[in-house]
C-alpha cells in the first residue's frame, strides 16, 4: 500500500513492508471501535453505518458460498474461504447484482478459484481483509485471520481514536476534510489504489484500472490544475451512501466550470456522462472513469489530445495517455 499505510497489530503496511499479524502492542495507537463514536457523533454514525463501506465485509450467510463475503453488493460480492492453517482461497465465482447471478470473479481466468498463502508477501489476502475492515488484524489460536471490526468505519479515515474517546478535547482525531488533493488521494488510495502501486499495471487504457479511482484522478488535468482543491470529498460524502444519480455531481463540476459553452447539444446529460464515462469490465461490472477529460463516443478510456478551454476558443493539451501526475511521487 502506498504512503499512508494501514496499521496492523504493531506494524505499518507500506508499499513493500509485510505485516506480522500479532496482538496489538500497548505502544501503538489503539482503536476504540465505531460504537464508541456513536455517543457524540450520532448523525454521522447512523449515516455512515448504512453505507457500502460499512458493509464491505461480512461472514457469508447460509445462502452464500464460502466463509467470508467481500463487498457490499452494490455491484458484486466476492467470497473467500480458509483452506488450512497457511492458505485462503478466493472463490472463482462472485455474485453480481446486475444479473442477480454468479459468474467468474473479476481478475480470474477460471472458476477454480485462486489460493493465497497467508504469510506470502507476494499475495494479497491480508490486504483484502485489512481494506475491508477497521482496526488491527489478529491471528486466532488456529492461525485464522480475525478482523477487529467488520467493514470500513470511522477510524479507517480518522485514525485510531481510543485516546480521543478518553480525552476528546486534548486528543484530536485525523480530519480528512483538511487534507489537500494529494494527501487525500494517498489516504483513499491506500485501498482504492493510488499511483505507483507495485502490483497494478499503469497502462491507463487498461479497463481494469477504472477500478482504481485515485490513480486515474491523479492524471486528470482538473486534478493537476486544482492546486490541491479537487479531492475525493469534492464529490463524495464520506458519511453517506454513494450517490448514483450522475446529475447530482454537476454542482461540484460547476464550482470551477460555471459558464461552459458546448459545441454540440448535450441536452440534459450530466457532466460525468461525457467527461467521466462508464468503463465496462464485463457484462456485470462498470466503473466511472475518474480520468476526467473529453472522450469520443465509443472510447471511454482515451481522452482526446486537446479540448477547448471552458468559455474560450483556446485549447488545452490533454495529459499524456501513459503519464503520471507530477504532484504525486511515491
Amino acid at each position: 500500500m502506498p504512503g499512508l499505510g494501514r496499521r496492523y497489530s504493531g506494524y505499518i503496511i507500506g508499499v513493500r513492508l509485510w505485516p506480522l499479524l500479532l496482538s496489538a502492542g500497548a505502544c501503538f495507537a489503539q482503536y476504540a471501535g465505531s460504537e464508541a463514536c456513536r455517543e457524540c457523533h450520532v448523525s454521522e454514525y447512523r449515516s455512515q453505518s448504512a453505507t457500502g463501506h460499512a458493509r464491505a465485509l461480512a461472514r457469508s450467510s447460509e445462502s452464500q458460498p464460502g466463509e467470508w463475503a467481500f463487498g457490499a453488493g452494490i455491484q458484486a460480492i466476492t467470497f473467500v474461504s480458509r483452506l488450512d492453517a497457511d492458505h485462503y482461497v478466493e472463490l472463482g465465482e462472485s455474485w453480481y447484482r446486475a444479473t442477480n447471478s454468479y459468474a467468474l470473479t473479476p481478475g480470474h481466468t477460471e472458476n477454480a478459484g485462486v489460493t493465497y498463502r497467508t504469510f506470502d508477501p507476494t499475495t494479497g489476502i491480508v490486504r483484502c481483509f485489512a481494506c475491508h475492515s477497521t482496526g488491527y488484524l489478529q491471528l486466532t489460536g488456529d492461525k485464522s485471520i480475525a478482523p477487529s471490526e467488520l467493514g470500513v468505519h470511522c477510524e479507517v479515515c480518522h485514525g485510531p481514536s481510543a485516546d480521543h474517546v478518553a480525552n476528546p478535547r486534548s486528543a484530536r482525531p485525523r480530519n480528512p476534510g483538511r487534507m489537500n488533493g494529494v494527501e487525500l488521494n494517498a489516504l483513499c488510495g491506500s485501498c482504492h489504489r493510488a499511483q505507483s502501486s507495485a502490483e497494478d499495471a499503469t497502462d491507463l487504457r487498461d479497463p481494469w484500472n477504472s477500478r482504481h479511482q485515485p490513480l486515474l484522478l491523479a492524471v486528470s488535468r482538473c486534478f493537476q490544475k486544482s492546486d490541491g482543491r479537487l479531492t475525493c470529498l469534492s464529490c463524495h460524502s464520506p458519511h453517506k451512501e454513494l450517490e448514483t444519480n450522475a446529475s447530482s455531481y454537476n454542482a461540484a463540476c460547476q464550482k470551477c466550470h460555471a459558464n461552459v459553452r458546448h459545441e454540440q447539444s448535450v441536452a440534459d446529460r450530466a457532466c460525468s456522462d461525457c467527461h467521466m464515462p462508464a468503463v465496462r469490465l464485463n457484462v456485470n461490472l462498470a466503473f466511472a472513469n475518474h480520468r476526467i477529460g473529453v472522450y469520443s463516443p465509443g472510447d471511454a478510456l482515451s481522452p482526446l489530445a486537446t479540448w477547448k478551454k471552458a468559455g474560450t476558443h483556446g485549447s488545452i493539451a490533454a495529459p499524456p495517455a501513459s503519464g503520471h501526475s507530477p504532484a504525486i511521487k511515491k
